[in-house]
């Protein structure tokens, strides 16, 4: 798969205005739709990745998830180990009660499910919970235990039929999500069937990339402009009333992929992407989304009062220095398949999903160790 440096440019447009608006910078009050944008980003790689191997005859099953915990679990585990001790020192018997649970539900890739019934994302009490931002990543991993499985089967259909069906089942999740959001706005935003289509427009995008790489001219000028206009209007002009996901969610994504689909070298909006310190952050962009929203949380608890816009600054910086480190360190070696065997990958992801299960269950069910406060 060709590497192409304006995808990491979009990463970084979609990692920065969700920290923005974490940190509270009102202008950025759309901020939240960097987690779709995300979204088709992922349906994108993974189904171009997916679709090379299947048409060499290379694709299989194992392969997929040894690629998917290589680039997901490292920089997880490492964050969540990290968490620990500060989660240790700064919260309450029944925080760390939650914390523990969150604990668990991460691990098992359900965090979405949990907080679905705990929490509603867009609450004050959600600045309070350091996992929270998890619940994406638990929707990514719940897609991918399906969709490869799918290609695999459906691939004997062709094409056409395999777009089609991609297609109407893109089609049925975005009206179900248009449906739900009036009745469950929790059910709508955290679950895998209302978000199923943004990872699926990512997939169909990556289809039409295959059919026609590196478009150029006219067509190619105005659809980036276009898609950068329309990510630009949501992350401004888009806010906490909005019903979300919905029919709004198509700005974003659909300008995700114009993006994904037009933005190439040869268009200015493509140049833009590919400047070296929008392509950097996209890099880091992962370990950016892992470490923010636990050093926030973790700085408010710690805080008499709500932290100063210039604080939260500093702490975006933070977030991205730890990024920088856990890239570094954690995700670049992890994905060298000369220094970690395919044996010894999924070996480190059963043993660490065994432990942390382990100490949330042990932080569940000891009360959250209430005798550290014990006089």
């Amino acid at each position: 798969m060709i590497y192409r440096k304006e995808i990491d440019g979009l990463r970084a447009l979609a990692v920065l205005p969700v920290m923005l608006f974490h940190a509270g910078f009102t202008t950025f009050s759309g901020g939240f739709v960097g987690v779709d944008v995300f979204f088709v980003i992922s349906g994108y790689l993974i189904t171009s990745i997916i679709l090379a191997e299947l048409e060499t005859g290379t694709f299989s099953l194992a392969g997929f998830y040894e690629r998917r915990a290589r680039r997901i679990l490292p920089a997880l585990f490492f964050v969540l180990l990290v968490c620990l001790p500060v989660a240790w020192w700064l919260l309450l018997p029944h925080e760390l009660v939650a914390f523990g649970e969150s604990l668990i539900a991460v691990v098992v890739f359900a965090s979405n499910i949990l907080f679905w019934l705990q929490t509603d994302y867009f609450a004050a009490t959600a600045e309070q919970i350091p996992l929270l931002h998890t619940w994406s990543l638990a929707v990514e991993e719940q897609y991918y235990l399906v969709f490869p499985l799918f290609m695999l089967l459906a691939w004997g259909l062709g094409k056409r039929w395999l777009l089609g069906l991609l297609a109407v089942i893109a089609l049925l999740s975005l009206g179900w999500s248009e449906w739900l959001w009036r009745s469950s706005i929790e059910a709508n935003f955290y679950l895998i069937p209302s978000r199923a289509w943004e990872l699926l427009l990512g997939a169909l995008a990556a289809f039409y990339w295959q059919k026609h790489p590196f478009p150029q001219g006219t067509l190619a000028q105005i659809g980036s402009l276009c898609g950068m206009a329309l990510l630009v209007y949501a992350v401004l002009f888009f806010d906490e009333g909005i019903p979300f996901p919905s029919l709004y969610a198509l700005v974003p994504t659909l300008g995700a992929v114009l993006l994904i689909v037009f933005a190439t070298p040869a268009t200015w909006v493509g140049q833009l992407l590919a400047f070296p310190p929008l392509v950097w952050v996209g890099l880091i962009s992962y370990s950016a989304y892992l470490w923010h929203q636990p050093v926030f949380v973790f700085a408010r608890m710690q805080a008499l009062e709500e932290p100063s816009l210039s604080v939260m600054a500093a702490l975006i910086a933070l977030s991205l220095g730890l990024a920088w480190f856990s890239w570094r360190f954690v995700e670049k070696p992890f994905r060298n398949r000369q220094r970690f065997t395919r044996k010894q990958v999924f070996a480190g992801a059963l043993i660490g999903s065994v432990l942390f299960i382990a100490v949330g269950a042990a932080l569940v069910l000891t009360d959250g160790f209430a005798g550290r406060f014990a006089d």
